[in-house]
């Protein structure tokens, strides 16, 4: 298990118990653990091979790349926020869960302010930590808006709507909406042609939030395969929803 994995369980385990000073020690302490994931794992999609390919990365200068890894992490970054806040994230009825409820607000509004300090424990000027925050504020501002546009698009995609289905929609709507977003910031919105490079992101924010979600809810999501088919036919409903953008 990897380390922040490692410090997301440890400080899940400390809520409702007196091992932390303060409910926004902990917090911070988590939402550093949760930037050091978004960081990974948009790295680990800027050096795929696959994706540098559909990106056309061969013919891009330094600096766009540059914005295109801005990007990778804060489609991370705001798919944790975006899910810290979700209605539907499943809690026990224990004390302890009954802690986490109320601590992930903490965590949520906490995230940019971590984002920033690692920023500047790694010797990034302030001016520029100043600007990362705002495009972090900008996006997740953006795709919170979005949520709603993306929902209907994943009704679309069904033939049939069931209560499964609908509750599958609502725990895949954050990856969904900011795989959307951050597909069209890449381009800078020029998506035509380009939805195989849609594909790779959305099934890469996949694979990292149902991962994060099952260490979220301090459990294993039982209906893991029936989300990887569930995001197979939003990706097949979609050619309208990219046409109309």
């Amino acid at each position: 298990m990897s380390d922040w994995k490692k410090d997301f369980e440890t400080y899940r385990s400390y809520q409702g118990k007196r091992r932390l000073p303060t409910l926004q020690t902990s917090a911070r302490m988590m939402a550093a653990a949760l930037v050091t994931a978004a960081q990974h794992a948009a790295m680990a999609e800027f050096t795929n091979r696959d994706f540098r390919t559909l990106a056309g990365f061969s013919g891009l200068i330094q600096t766009e790349q540059d914005r295109i890894f801005n990007e990778l992490v804060v489609a991370t970054l705001t798919v944790f926020m975006l899910t810290l806040e979700a209605p539907d994230v499943r809690f026990g009825d224990d004390e302890e869960s009954k802690a986490m409820r109320t601590f992930f607000p903490y965590v949520r509004e906490e995230i940019p302010r971590a984002h920033g300090r690692s920023l500047a424990d790694n010797g990034v000027e302030r001016k520029y930590v100043d600007i990362w925050r705002k495009l972090l504020t900008m996006r997740y501002e953006e795709y919170s808006k979005d949520k709603q546009e993306v929902r209907w698009a994943a009704m679309q995609s069904e033939t049939h709507l069931t209560n499964d289905t609908l509750s599958d929609i609502q725990v895949l709507l954050p990856v969904q909406t900011v795989a959307i977003g951050c597909h069209r910031h890449i381009c800078r919105g020029k998506i035509q042609g380009k939805d195989e490079l849609f594909k790779h992101i959305i099934r890469w924010l996949d694979r990292f939030y149902v991962e994060y979600r099952v260490l979220l809810e301090g459990k294993r999501i039982t209906p893991l395969m029936r989300f990887r088919r569930r995001t197979e036919t939003f990706l097949r409903g979609l050619s309208g929803f990219f046409k109309k953008t």
